[in-house]
């Protein structure tokens, strides 16, 4: 069994759910958002998205994914396919001593309400971003220090040595926003990021007006616009496309895929886990035993076969086969305690199993595993809504068992962020509220080596550890299935990390 050492007090109430009042004008003259109008390239693309804006569009939270997946806003650097850093805002950068480095900001980029981009502006944002609360996922394990060294440089110093900062950098809740974004409260990045498409309008959790970006630094978008809706129904976001209603869907659901056919789904393989989060800190899973119960009672190959129709691997860890370098690296779980017999399972309290409709699996994945976990002797009540209305809850701890499907380099492009933010005592994202000394002991472990062999190595020593505390019990690491006609729309990004769906490269015809 891990140790525990005191907890630290926790920070973890959510951004206030604003979404759905929210309506953001843009700060600069836009096209109508109309139907869509010529052909070609010149018409406007409909994208229909799973997850409305949680948190009014803050790029502090989920909604950044949101906002680099519409290609509105930009970092100081991008990754690559192989999560390596590349130049973005930042046209290059170098290393001085194991805490500081200098970022060369590019001298052609603007704002998207005319300002231009200098070292004032990364570091404005970089502050904001640092100082904001909930803390961004992505800053959980470390500390920045932004300054201008002059105009056009930019010197970051982190509190321990980060060897993973230009790939931290890329995350979207780290982007680059001009300064009339930070007026008030609330930070806006209508018209005030950089993206080749300008975020016009949000219509709370309805939809939302994207248009091009005519000062773009790069190459101009060849698409005039973009016209999003939210769709959290799966079924209703793949009829959307079926009729053309939509030329881009997300996350086509697995029941869908085969109705829809080879022409209108795209399957690749992700970095997305689905695990069920134990709460180890109150109610039934804080005893070992009972969370090594429940670990006993899953069976994921019933889920990939019945949920999934075989679009899924079965759970052989924290990292899937999205992360290929895992599997080889893998260490067996290490301090498991003994499962509890069913008989003292059955003495238990009623338990709170939670999960949200947006990945339309996960409601079905929720009762397999209800079925499971009651077939070995638990009790368990299902709670099942929008990701919006659960999010708060889930970081407070106030259910016992959480279903969710999370992106294991979303943070980083490599695991130790993801490992930090969710499974240490200060994780900013710690559903299962772990705090264990050898967990954090190995993650710390991790995040400071910067040989990539070694640091994956140590890493997976983290995985055991936190396997072995059966806080997160993995149920099946997802394949990613995106919706659109290959016959007429371009450009798309099938990208595994899940930070670009639409591109400057994106179009109809």
């Amino acid at each position: 069994m891990p140790t525990s050492r005191p907890r630290l007090p926790r920070r973890r109430v959510a951004l206030p759910l604003a979404a759905a009042a929210l309506l953001v004008p843009v700060a600069t003259a836009c096209t109508s958002s109309g139907s869509s109008g010529g052909s070609g390239g010149d018409q406007r693309l409909k994208v229909a998205m799973a997850f409305p804006p949680a948190q009014a569009m803050s790029p502090f939270g989920d909604d950044a994914v949101t906002l680099s997946r519409l290609a509105v806003v930009e970092g100081l650097t991008r990754l690559d396919r192989n999560g390596e850093a590349k130049p973005a805002l930042a046209a290059s950068w170098k290393r001085d001593g194991d805490r500081a480095w200098e970022f060369t900001v590019r001298e052609d980029a603007v704002f998207q309400d005319g300002t231009k981009l200098d070292a004032a502006a990364v570091v404005r944002s970089l502050t904001a971003a640092q100082k904001a609360s909930p803390k961004p996922r992505v800053l959980s394990d470390t500390t920045l220090n932004a300054t201008a060294a002059d105009a056009g440089t930019v010197r970051i110093t982190t509190k321990d040595a980060d060897p993973l900062l230009p790939q931290r950098l890329a995350n979207p809740s780290l982007s680059v926003l001009s300064a009339a974004a930070y007026k008030g409260a609330r930070v806006n990045p209508a018209g005030h990021a950089t993206g080749p498409f300008t975020l016009a309008e949000v219509n709370g959790a309805v939809s939302a007006t994207l248009e091009r970006n005519d000062t773009y630094w790069g190459s101009k978008a060849k698409a005039p616009g973009v016209d999003v809706k939210f769709v959290a129904d799966g079924t209703a976001r793949a009829n959307a496309l079926r009729t053309k209603d939509v030329d881009v869907a997300e996350y086509v659901p697995i029941s869908q895929a085969s109705l829809l056919g080879d022409g209108l789904v795209h399957e690749f393989p992700s970095a997305r886990t689905n695990g069920l989060s134990l709460n180890t800190e109150r109610g039934v899973f804080a005893d070992p035993a009972m969370r090594a119960a429940a670990r006993e009672a899953i069976d994921s190959k019933a889920l990939v076969d019945g949920v999934y129709e075989g679009r899924a691997d079965t759970a052989q860890g924290l990292l899937g086969p999205g992360v290929p370098w895992a599997a080889d690296l893998r260490t067996a779980p290490t301090g498991r305690a003994k499962a509890a017999a069913p008989a003292e399972v059955r003495k238990t309290e009623q338990i709170v199993l939670a999960t949200y409709t947006n990945r339309p699996e996960l409601p079905e994945v929720a009762t397999v595993v209800q079925q499971q976990l009651e077939k070995r002797g638990f009790t368990v009540k299902q709670v099942v809504r929008d990701y919006a209305q659960l999010e708060a809850d889930a970081l407070a701890g106030k259910y016992d068992a959480f279903i969710q499907a999370r992106n294991t380099l979303l943070d980083t492009a490599d695991p130790v962020s993801y490992l930090a933010s969710d499974f240490t005592c200060d994780g900013s994202f710690n559903i299962t509220q772990l705090c264990a000394t050898p967990v954090d002991t190995a993650v710390d472990k991790a995040a400071a080596l910067a040989d990539t062999e070694a640091r994956h190595r140590a890493e997976m020593t983290a995985e055991a550890a936190i396997l072995g505390s059966d806080a997160l019990v993995p149920l099946v690491h997802e394949r990613f299935v995106q919706g659109y006609d290959d016959t007429r729309v371009r450009g798309v990004a099938l990208d595994p990390m899940e930070r670009t769906l639409i591109t400057a490269d994106t179009r109809v015809g």
